[in-house]
């Protein structure tokens, strides 16, 4: 596997090593003591969320608080989205500052987002699959998030002109500016 921290401490972008031959194909997805070895950090899944969402979906910035933080490995099973990261770790160099790259079934991307970022995805194909591990479990009365079209973080989800798709919750959430 191929490791690559982001711009942003302690985000990696992860691709795995495919092998293929006449029966299909096979790849790792996670292996905890590579993973160790490669990044210096530990992770363990407490929960695994899947998504299937339709093209022009914005799955807003969101995340989860204090001691429920979570650290997420996220991954697509089909299709193709934008994915999208935003540090809010208080005192981080990087605080505010957001990476975005292209995860598909194709590519097989992964990205590990460390506790402290806000996460979200856009949907660039007809729909896609999304799984991504956590490392604690959701705690509803923790969570929080961050509009996705804030003018601070200028965030470029790769819809063009197309108007996107929202819940009613991630149209409604605060500015960066009025979540601390």
């Amino acid at each position: 596997m191929s490791y690559i921290e982001t711009p942003l401490k302690g985000c990696f972008e992860i691709t795995p090593n495919l092998f293929k031959d006449a029966r299909g194909s096979f790849f790792e997805a996670f292996n905890k003591a590579h993973f160790y070895a490669a990044t210096g950090l530990s992770f363990e899944v407490a929960q695994e969320n899947q998504s299937t969402s339709v093209k022009g979906t914005i799955r807003a910035l969101h995340y989860q608080k204090g001691a429920y933080a979570q650290a997420k490995l996220v991954r697509v099973l089909a299709g193709e989205i934008i994915d999208v990261v935003v540090d809010l770790r208080p005192g981080s160099p990087t605080y505010g500052i957001h990476h975005r790259t292209k995860l598909s079934a194709l590519n097989l991307k992964q990205l590990y987002i460390p506790k402290g970022f806000a996460h979200g995805f856009s949907v660039l194909t007809n729909t896609a699959t999304v799984v991504y591990a956590c490392d604690a479990p959701y705690q509803k009365d923790q969570e929080g998030g961050i509009y996705f079209a804030d003018p601070s973080l200028n965030i470029d989800w790769g819809l063009g002109e197309r108007r996107p798709l929202l819940s009613e919750k991630d149209q409604a959430l605060p500015l960066l500016k009025d979540v601390f």
